[in-house]
């Protein structure tokens, strides 16, 4: 094992980028099916739970390196790889109101156990692909990442929902994964080799292009699709006559958030001889689209508005102690536009939000929900840094 070679230390990146990306949803599905148990309780399931999996994820992944060596076995796995890629940019879909979790810690390990079993079929064929056939690597990799999704995942969760960037980035990730993947089978590898070598850079470069643009194309539709089938919020079109009396506030549980409300509050002091409206959002970015499949819709809708809540506190607390009367909204979507939308819908006439000091053009590459907003939004959208 050459650990100056770039190769050895590319395969390494990818397998811990890999796993982390992926991990995500896991760790959603495991905060869920613990939530309702007594703290003591949630501990040990958790520990217990996550334990297990990442014994039964390391062995799945070592059996799949080995067949993965056998014919025809990468292209299904590239095909399967770039399914699982294109998912990652899905949002989720309504559930079923139902709660199919159980309230019991035994209940809440099978739950763990089950998903993870099921939602580990990525992470062990991106993980295994990723090693090309080397063990010891595979097990370096593992050894790097799986703590680190462990004790970082509530980290990984905030990073991977301020900057949706990474969800992209790696599902482009295993795009790359997969078209490497498909050129190495041994049925193919050898034409390859002789008559298109071109094909070991341009099929991985292919497919992670695939993914980016397939996926963001179906998560469109998916998007245009619900807003469609969401009831309208009932519409107060806004006169000449109004100026400023509407004001929506749009809160992410950030200092950058709290430091807009601080400004509303002076701004509506300024037109205190008006009746200003206040209304404050925070919006939830939808959950990966495989975490329905094991927690039920209610249980999801419970967990965006904890999470709402929890985001909307400090904003909350600030406006009531400055005695601004105001009306909460908790949504689940695609941030910028939904703030946009909701603007429009309740007949705003500004928008007041925090930003994190990005550039434009650095907002609009990183994903910046305030850049977002002042894209789609029909009104003024004041930034406060």
């Amino acid at each position: 094992m050459n650990f100056a070679s770039p190769e050895f230390w590319i395969a390494l990146m990818q397998i811990i980028g890999v796993n982390i990306v992926l991990s995500g949803d896991n760790a959603v599905v495991i905060a869920l099916a613990a939530r309702s148990l007594p703290l003591d309780q949630r501990k040990r399931a958790i520990a217990w739970g996550s334990g297990a999996a990442v014994v039964m994820r390391i062995v799945l992944t070592i059996v799949a390196v080995e067949l993965l060596r056998l014919p025809y076995l990468k292209l299904v796995g590239a095909a399967l790889l770039l399914w699982i890629a294109v998912q990652l940019l899905i949002p989720e879909e309504d559930g079923d109101d139902s709660d199919p979790v159980s309230t019991g810690m035994a209940a809440a390990i099978k739950t763990i156990l089950l998903a993870d079993l099921v939602m580990s079929l990525d992470n062990v064929i991106g993980v295994a692909a990723a090693a090309k056939g080397n063990v010891f690597l595979l097990i370096i990799g593992l050894a790097i990442s799986i703590p680190l999704v462990i004790f970082a995942s509530r980290v990984l969760l905030v990073l991977m929902d301020r900057f949706p960037i990474i969800i992209t980035l790696g599902a482009a990730l295993l795009g790359w994964v997969a078209g490497d993947m498909a050129v190495t089978d041994p049925v193919v590898m050898g034409w390859v080799d002789l008559h298109a070598p071109f094909l070991h850079w341009a099929a991985p470069l292919g497919g992670a292009i695939a993914v980016v643009a397939v996926g963001k194309w179906l998560a469109a539709r998916a998007a245009a699709r619900r807003a469609a089938e969401e009831p309208p919020i009932e519409a107060v079109p806004a006169t000449l006559t109004d100026d400023f009396r509407r004001l929506l506030l749009a809160a992410d549980g950030s200092a950058a958030a709290e430091h807009a409300a601080r400004r509303l509050v002076a701004l509506r002091q300024q037109l205190r001889e008006r009746d200003v409206q206040v209304h404050v959002v925070n919006v939830q970015r939808p959950l990966p689209g495989d975490v329905s499949s094991f927690v039920g819709g209610k249980t999801v809708e419970e967990y965006h508005r904890e999470r709402s809540d929890k985001a909307l506190a400090a904003v909350r607390s600030l406006l009531e102690s400055a005695g601004v009367p105001f009306q909460e909204h908790h949504l689940v979507g695609n941030p910028g536009p939904t703030i946009a939308r909701l603007a429009h819908e309740i007949g705003c006439h500004m928008i007041v939000m925090g930003t994190h000091g990005l550039e434009s053009r650095t907002g609009a590459v990183l994903g910046s929900v305030a850049q977002s907003t002042l894209e789609h939004a029909a009104v003024p959208v004041l930034m406060v840094k």
